[in-house]
């Protein structure tokens, strides 16, 4: 039975001890409550950037904190939100003169906990605005009442929102901003084997051979639909048009990510990257930025998702604006 190299005491906080260890130049660990500063921040930022959710999504969200990009990050157990309380001293460590920003993952828990730590931190004076974000095609029905999955998209919106930040944007514009990014991405995933599950191992669901989930979770949550593998050309052209097909019809430029669930190799992630860029071309569209990797994985799923944002022109600063965290590529790797 599989089961994951993780320690059986504090697994999460053990973790981000050596996260924090091998970038000391660029986080602080603060660990009662548990989250991660940046140790660099552009002198014209005016609002701190912070986002969450459950851990088992490494390197989102702690990964991508450092300059020009979040200033905190708060990690849950995994596949669980954080507490509001991890968020709001979180948010009050980092707040700039015009508050604070959270970045927001669709899903019920992440929701009210960052709803929460807001309402306390508006008593404390500090300004706080919200952005959702909601790119999850399979979950796009009008019988979903909480809407949209937050998936992959995540990575490209705190990208754009900390090039934002660093241009000294205010918060509400910085608010106005992110929702216009979140409203331009989709993403879809598939999987083929389940994530080992963490407290019992072995897979967390089974599949029958030669069948895949079409429309997968970031924490498991199992497709609305198991369908037979169609072969790699099928698969892959046919998530990029589902995801193509979302986006409005006078998209010219765009964001690619092509994103690892955790136990897909690179060798089969370049190999999607160059099916998706031929479908792309064909389309006569720009792709403006591009991340191939693991980037939201469900701890060792097996699958990959796609990602595309509608990139409008003056947008393009934002995403090329420089990036240096632990995890986010330099950016003539991205260009």
């Amino acid at each position: 039975m599989n089961r994951l190299f993780l320690p059986s005491d504090a697994p999460v906080e053990q973790a981000l001890h050596g996260l924090a260890a091998a970038h000391p130049g660029l986080l602080d660990l603060h660990e009662d409550p548990l989250y991660v500063t940046a140790r660099e921040r552009h002198p014209a930022r005016r609002v701190g950037l912070v986002s969450g959710g459950g851990s088992g999504h490494e390197p989102l969200h702690t990964g991508f904190v450092g300059a020009g990009m979040l200033d905190a990050a708060v990690p849950g157990r995994i596949f669980a939100s954080p507490h509001n309380r991890q968020i709001y001293e979180a948010s009050k460590a980092v707040a700039g003169p015009e508050g604070v920003l959270h970045i927001v993952k669709n899903y019920t828990g992440d929701r009210i906990n960052f709803g929460i730590a807001a309402e306390r931190l508006r008593a404390d004076g500090i300004p706080v605005r919200r952005v959702l974000v909601d790119d999850d095609l399979a979950t796009e029905s009008d019988e979903t009442a909480t809407g949209r999955r937050g998936t992959g998209a995540t990575v490209l919106v705190e990208k754009l929102l900390g090039g934002a930040a660093d241009t000294g944007a205010g918060l509400d514009e910085l608010a106005a901003l992110g929702a216009e990014f979140a409203a331009a991405s989709r993403s879809v995933a598939v999987a083929a084997r389940a994530q080992t599950a963490p407290s019992r191992g072995g897979e967390a669901f089974s599949l029958p051979d030669n069948t895949l989930e079409y429309g997968v979770g970031i924490h498991g949550e199992r497709a609305a639909t198991t369908v037979e593998h169609p072969g790699f050309e099928k698969l892959v052209d046919r998530m990029t048009e589902q995801v193509l097909d979302a986006l409005p019809a006078t998209t010219r430029s765009v964001l690619l990510l092509v994103n690892g669930l955790g136990a897909t190799t690179l060798l089969e992630l370049y190999a999607i990257h160059a099916r998706v860029s031929e479908t792309l071309g064909r389309r006569g569209l720009d792709v403006a930025g591009r991340l191939v990797g693991t980037f939201i994985p469900a701890l060792d799923m097996s699958g990959f998702s796609l990602t595309l944002t509608a990139l409008r022109d003056d947008w393009a600063t934002h995403w090329h604006a420089p990036a240096r965290t632990p995890a986010f590529p330099a950016p003539e790797s991205v260009r």
